[in-house]
């Protein structure tokens, strides 16, 4: 009977990313119990932060589920989901305002973010049509069909890639901004670092998932050439 051990990278891959969901699924609830001092609710920083960059011509809308929070730079939407539009707590307004950096990459021309639009195409369709391709190579011992798959799903990986420093700088000009404003404040801020850190490994655990995945098909691709 035929084992295929290399199941055990995605297994390995989705362990890390259940982790890192936990993770930042625990500490956004622990401090959503953390109102700020100065009564602001997610939005009105929304709103403040956006005039204060210039962005006039992004609404902000509300959105059902939980974190599912996100900036649409073709709709020039920012949508904050349940769990944090009209609240008051710092988890909150850092995920507000990590949003808003994204639209503030959009409007400066941040490179890593239009690379990233730009790679949004071939990554759907690497994901889409990777793994057919090297089962079909496999299937008729077609070792360079096999190889194709396994460069198409490379598309992927850079996609995961090149969402790390997005996400990492987003989260950096939100923070810089809650200080420099003094929106947040002293253990506030603190707590609000913490959540957007929890949320950035949660794309570091992608990026992990989408490696193993791929060293998987590699493995996969090469056995298919020994045969």
């Amino acid at each position: 009977m035929y084992m295929d051990y290399t199941y055990v990278l995605v297994l390995i891959g989705a362990v890390i990313s259940m982790i890192a969901s936990w993770n930042v699924q625990r500490t956004f609830k622990n401090y959503s119990n953390v109102a700020n001092s100065q009564g602001f609710t997610s939005q009105d920083i929304a709103q403040r932060i956006l005039n204060s960059a210039g962005i006039f011509d992004v609404r902000i809308e509300r959105i059902s589920g939980n974190l599912t929070d996100h900036y649409s730079p073709t709709e020039k939407v920012l949508r904050l989901s349940d769990s944090v539009y009209g609240q008051t707590s710092v988890a909150a307004l850092g995920v507000a305002a990590h949003e808003c950096g994204h639209a503030i990459q959009h409007k400066v021309g941040y490179t890593a973010l239009k690379l990233r639009s730009i790679s949004v195409p071939a990554a759907n369709f690497g994901s889409m049509v990777s793994i057919p391709l090297i089962v079909a190579g496999l299937a008729m011992s077609w070792a360079g069909l096999a190889q194709l798959g396994v460069f198409l799903f490379c598309f992927v990986v850079f996609f995961q890639l090149i969402t790390l420093p997005v996400e990492f700088n987003a989260s950096s000009r939100a923070l810089e901004i809650l200080e420099k404003d003094s929106i947040l404040v002293g253990g506030e801020l603190q707590a609000a670092k913490k959540v957007l850190s929890a949320a950035a490994m949660t794309y570091v655990a992608a990026l992990i998932s989408s490696v193993l995945q791929l060293l998987r098909l590699i493995l996969i691709a090469k056995g298919s050439r020994r045969r």
